[in-house]
């Protein structure tokens, strides 16, 4: 994804008192129709993509809860902050607790937060020493503007550089590569297949990848809850979390280009307390996009959004809104879990939460002993000093 320009700020003088933790817990039901609280941008185009609905036999996998177009969120928790994000969800990586979201099971398009299914798909098959040519087929679909690592033609690079330009520049050359790498006989269609067949494996039923990069393709959609599933399960393997939190790497010296450096284009790395690591996206298609995980006293909370627009936070902002809004909630409160794929599926794939059980994944959450949370006016003020600002390439078609 396109680099930000990141402006020092001292975080300190941007927080504010922290809020009350509510500790009912709630019990997902059938979700009436809330409205989210939006706020509108002049940023965004008057055609917007019309997504196919959701089959009913998947709308409420995770709860009943999120089985909503509109608004999830426990009863009589503070209403979540106002964002352009048509869908999002904040969940708990450890409890597995979805905390609230809007339209989570809703289609949209996905633009490079979908590197991390790539990601999810290919790291278990690939060994990380492993060099690679690249082969001029590699880049001859990918415009010379969008979001590339820089890898060229007959240069030879370890799978660990292009997982690093991958994560780090959003290179969709890096993408090609790792695709085609991983599908084996079937080359990038094979790789693209792999992370259709992991989306299944997973349960994420609203996502479809067309390509491997995330650059917009025919039938090609996610949903926020799935970004979830997916982020979850990269997460849990350590290499990946170790190329999320890499600042700057190094790409050695190759044919026709000398040695160049790459630089992580999460600007909430190092900025937000407690980030962990973030993917950005954006095409005109898709909007902005994001993908984040931030941890506080012992509790890793991820935040997806999906269609987001410039003004007035970006999604930088509104992904920090939505993570002070989640640190801000108990441990305890939810409106679903995300699944794990060895769950025993309930009909329709429903899983439903029993009274006063919000658990589910891999064990249970540490209690937020001092939340701390920024304002919205503090994530106005964020997102306006990092200069989160997404410099639109060849049409914006950044993937």
């Amino acid at each position: 994804m396109t680099p930000f320009r990141i402006v020092a700020v001292t975080l300190s003088a941007l927080l504010v008192s922290p809020v009350g933790a509510i500790t009912t817990r709630t019990r997902a039901m059938a979700a009436p129709h809330r409205p989210c609280p939006t706020v509108e941008s002049p940023g965004r185009p008057p055609a917007t993509p019309s997504p196919p609905p959701v089959d009913p036999a998947h709308r409420a996998v995770g709860g009943e809860g999120l089985a909503t177009a509109g608004l999830a969120a426990p009863g009589g928790a503070p209403r979540p902050p106002a964002v352009t994000a048509t869908s999002w969800v904040v969940a708990d990586l450890d409890s597995g607790r979805v905390l609230g979201g809007c339209g989570p099971h809703e289609h949209r398009t996905p633009a490079s937060v979908q590197k991390l299914l790539l990601a999810a798909a290919l790291m278990p098959r690939l060994d990380p020493a492993q060099v690679v040519e690249v082969k001029r087929e590699d880049l001859r679909d990918l415009d010379p503007e969008s979001s590339l690592m820089g890898v060229v033609p007959g240069g030879r690079y370890s799978v660990e550089d292009l997982w690093l330009g991958l994560l780090l520049e959003s290179g969709n050359d890096a993408a090609n590569v790792l695709a085609r790498l991983g599908g084996g006989a079937a080359g990038r269609p094979g790789g693209v297949q792999a992370m259709n067949d992991e989306a299944r494996r997973l349960r994420a039923y609203q996502t479809h990848a067309a390509t491997p990069s995330g650059l917009d393709g025919p039938g090609q959609y996610t949903s926020a809850y799935d970004l979830a599933l997916i982020t979850r399960a990269a997460f849990a393997r350590e290499d990946f979390r170790r190329y999320m939190a890499t600042r700057t790497a190094e790409v050695a010296e190759q044919r026709g280009r000398v040695a160049f450096g790459i630089r992580n284009d999460n600007a909430l790395l190092g900025a937000y307390p407690g980030m962990l690591g973030g993917k950005t996206g954006f095409t005109d298609l898709a909007r902005q996009t994001y993908v984040g995980v931030a941890e506080r006293d012992g509790r890793r909370l991820a935040v997806t959004l999906l269609g987001a627009e410039t003004a007035p936070l970006g999604s930088l902002g509104e992904a920090t809104a939505l993570l002070n809004w989640g640190f801000g909630r108990s441990p305890d409160e939810s409106v679903g879990r995300l699944v794990a794929p060895e769950e025993k599926k309930g009909k329709d794939d429903r899983v439903v939460i029993a009274a006063g059980d919000g658990r589910g994944g891999a064990g249970n959450s540490s209690s937020l002993s001092s939340p701390l949370a920024l304002g919205l006016g503090a994530a106005i003020l964020l997102s306006v000093v990092l200069g989160a600002t997404y410099r639109r390439r060849s049409g914006g078609r950044d993937g």
